[in-house]
């Protein structure tokens, strides 16, 4: 386990198996670490694809009366209008960015990259792929949201074009699945690729199916030439 781009985040990383040519950021939901998804991505055997699964600094949570758990941002509450953390958010974002300038500075542009999360860090991904320029090779978003979606379209600055897989449970009572509905008409607003799986009697978990279909969504955006 490496340092991270910054010096409050520890990154968890599965090395490609045959000559590195693409690269996975995948962050991880509230109060969880990278290491949980990197065994789940290490299972789906990508051969060419590096795994990144950076875990989140600990900081107080104002949803779970300000306990301390790993978090990309503090979440103040789960209701449509509840007030959010727009510095934190910006600031986990930046974190993203940083690690697909790093695999960058190491050969792999970013169209090569995808990014994705789950839960909170599918909405750090989301909010990510949207507010750069750079091209990304995909975005995984699982049982997640769009935050500061109130700002889009106005703030999209690239990746219009770039696939999207939205995954969600339909019995999620986490991030309530109409949350994930709202996301993907908003996403399909301003980005012609996106696509929203849904898997019924899920709640706010991943499910073999969705594993499933993120490696197919996988291996056709990161197919080797």
């Amino acid at each position: 386990m490496g340092a991270g781009s910054s010096q409050d985040m520890s990154v968890v990383e599965i090395p490609a198996t045959a000559r590195h040519s693409a690269t996975l950021i995948f962050l991880h939901g509230l109060g969880d670490t990278g290491h949980g998804w990197a065994e789940h991505f290490r299972a789906l055997k990508l051969k060419h694809v590096k795994c990144i699964c950076p875990t989140a600094s600990m900081q107080s949570v104002t949803l779970n009366g300000g306990l301390k758990m790993t978090s990309w941002f503090d979440i103040r509450g789960l209701s449509p209008d509840s007030p959010e953390d727009e510095e934190g958010i910006k600031e986990a974002s930046q974190k993203l960015k940083d690690l697909v300038d790093k695999e960058e500075s190491e050969g792999i542009p970013s169209n090569r990259v995808v990014i994705g999360g789950f839960s909170q860090g599918g909405a750090v991904a989301l909010y990510t792929a949207f507010t750069m320029s750079k091209p990304l090779a995909g975005v995984i978003a699982l049982s997640s949201w769009m935050p500061l979606n109130k700002q889009f379209p106005a703030v999209v600055k690239g990746n219009q074009t770039t696939p999207v897989l939205q995954c969600h449970g339909t019995a999620d009572h986490v991030v309530p699945f109409e949350w994930g509905s709202l996301t993907a008409k908003l996403v399909s607003s301003f980005n012609s690729s996106h696509e929203l799986k849904t898997y019924p009697g899920v709640m706010h978990s991943s499910c073999p199916q969705e594993m499933i279909d993120v490696k197919e969504f996988l291996s056709r955006h990161l197919d080797t030439e």
